[in-house]
């Protein structure tokens, strides 16, 4: 492993079918005011509100609501949440839901207390926290993002078509999360393929980078071919806990900055998916899968040794008698043929991508330079247009 790094991770998880009583064990270590953040209301239909309320009242909280997190947490609604923050003397944040709505939650922690105008500040000026933090907790209802044990906050401000994620220190991580497998059985099916990928995506971007020996190599093999095994189980048994379980765990694994460590890392999918979501507000898991193939098409040959590795020991790709280049490509057909098996979305169009936005989605597009190839402008375009054949 190349490289110097120091690792620490504070989020405490509780992990299983009976986790959520283990709320009543963190609510004592926080003031009398909670601020209760979820999505758009699938958490009262099937249940789990309930369950989370009765726990905070038994607590004895104050609970103030903000519901309404969307998909894609836009600057307004971070503004709502900082006002509710403020005016309620929160002492805990709570986020009840998947991704988006704890990634919401960081954002509000970070941006309650932060005496400038918190999307310049953290969002355009990258800028680290200097003000009080509001503690986060998360009872998450959705897998993919990994924001329950991570200190990601991505945020959508439409009306300068620009999603940006700003990956903020370990102050920031959640204090706890609460992880029961269950909890994701009800999730619409086009969401749980969506957050499936995701979590490849995650696994890929740290993966493709660097040619050293790499134990963090090893231990994405080894997630990748679980989350293979156990979606494939999942997309044709969505209730089955084992499988939902294995992809719980592989989520949070996958996105915790551990697998990261002595890694470049290369994140040029996610930045193009975030462009697209900026633009169309569709599903992030879809954006990612729409582009991928041809982006890692486009820079197989800059790092064909490990698309090489990556076609044998993930895929299980027999390299007798072939070149790297047909193992490599034999890799990404075989990816490509399990994504469509799961339903994932593989054409930018159908998220509303049109031709005449491209150069506006490539411009959007923030560039990184820490995979095999740093790309231009017109070559992000390419890629686009690729996406769409």
């Amino acid at each position: 492993m190349l490289g110097n790094f120091s690792y620490c991770n504070p989020t405490k998880l509780y992990f299983g079918a009976d986790s959520l009583s283990n709320l009543r064990e963190e609510l004592p270590k926080y003031g009398k005011n909670v601020m209760l953040v979820y999505g758009g209301g699938s958490i009262k239909r099937n249940g789990i509100y309930d369950q989370v309320v009765k726990l905070l009242d038994e607590g004895g909280k104050n609970v103030f609501e903000d519901p309404g997190v969307m998909p894609n947490p836009t600057v307004e609604k971070l503004y709502e949440g900082c006002r509710i923050a403020r005016e309620n003397q929160v002492d805990l944040i709570l986020a009840v839901g998947g991704g988006s709505v704890c990634d919401y939650a960081k954002a509000v922690s970070v941006s309650a207390h932060c005496e400038e105008d918190p999307w310049e500040k953290y969002y355009l000026r990258m800028e680290d926290v200097d003000n009080r933090i509001i503690p986060v907790g998360c009872v998450l209802t959705m897998v993919g993002t990994g924001s329950e044990m991570n200190g990601g906050a991505v945020i959508t401000n439409h009306k300068t078509k620009l999603k940006i994620g700003h990956v903020f220190g370990e102050n920031v991580f959640p204090k706890f999360s609460i992880l029961n497998p269950a909890f994701t059985f009800t999730l619409p099916r086009y969401q749980m393929i969506a957050g499936f990928y995701d979590i490849m995506s995650h696994i890929l971007e740290q993966y493709f980078s660097g040619e050293d020996d790499n134990t963090s190599d090893y231990i994405m093999e080894g997630l990748l071919k679980s989350l293979i095994h156990s979606t494939r189980i999942a997309a044709e048994h969505p209730t089955d806990y084992e499988a939902r379980s294995n992809i719980m765990w592989i989520a949070t694994w996958a996105l915790n900055t551990l697998v990261a460590k002595g890694k470049t890392t290369d994140w040029m999918v996610h930045m193009i998916g975030q462009s697209i979501g900026a633009y169309t507000d569709a599903t992030h898991g879809m954006t990612l899968s729409a582009v991928s193939i041809a982006y890692y098409r486009f820079i197989m040959p800059y790092g064909l040794a490990k698309f090489r590795r990556f076609a044998v020991n993930v895929w299980n790709v027999n390299p007798e008698g072939k070149s790297d280049e047909a193992v490599a490509e034999e890799g990404l057909a075989r990816m490509e043929k399990y994504m469509r098996e799961l339903g994932l979305v593989m054409d930018i169009r159908e998220l509303g991508v049109r031709e005449e936005m491209l150069d506006g989605i490539a411009a959007g597009t923030f560039a990184m330079d820490g995979g095999y190839r740093a790309l231009d402008h017109d070559e992000i375009v390419e890629i686009l247009k690729a996406s769409m054949a």
